[in-house]
């Protein structure tokens, strides 16, 4: 009974924060609502005993929704609202239809789980901290360690992007205000 009510709750908290994230024009309050949404997403690793998988869903996945975080602060006029036009009633019907199909699919797979086999079945006496590496190291370490190494770029990029615009923005201030002592200077 407890789960039950610990999925429903999680559940519902999840899908607000997402809606938050989707349909907020203010991109702080959509990268707030997003960190949110992970955070609420690695309690239903912590309902399935799944304990290293809802650590890591809070360490790296929240962690790299706070670096996009920082990264709209740095390079977004965050207090301005975003304005979009929606061009085609028929793409957002598509969508719709597409969300509810895969709703659909979510509710039924309960039923058909039986039927539902693991690619790389464990046994009962390997923990789930160790089942995680066997997979991560073994299949998944390709991939694993470009997407680190992609992150590390990315992050290197963005940094060296926000000194540029502070360079440029802290030499105009400079500018206006020699400008503003020369004129100053010059009425009296």
């Amino acid at each position: 009974m407890y789960e039950t009510v610990a999925f429903y709750l999680f559940a519902i908290l999840t899908i607000a924060m997402f809606s938050v994230t989707v349909m907020s024009r203010n991109a702080l309050y959509a990268m707030s609502s997003l960190a949110a949404g992970m955070i609420f997403i690695s309690a239903f690793f912590f309902l399935l005993d799944a304990d290293f998988l809802g650590v890591v869903q809070i360490i790296v996945y929240s962690g790299a929704v706070m670096a996009v975080y920082a990264f709209g602060m740095m390079f977004m006029d965050t207090l301005k609202d975003v304005k979009e036009k929606n061009p085609s009633k028929k793409v957002v019907f598509f969508l719709s239809g597409m969300i509810a199909l895969i709703l659909v699919v979510i509710l039924l797979t309960p039923m058909i789980s039986d039927k539902v086999k693991a690619l790389y079945p464990m046994s009962d006496k390997v923990s789930n901290s160790e089942a995680v590496g066997v997979v991560l190291f073994t299949k998944y370490l390709v991939p694993f360690e470009v997407a680190a190494v992609m992150l590390l770029v990315a992050m290197i990029a963005g940094i060296i992007l926000a000194s540029k615009r502070m360079d440029e923005s802290i030499t105009l201030k400079i500018d206006q205000e020699i400008e503003g002592q020369n004129i100053q200077k010059g009425e009296q």
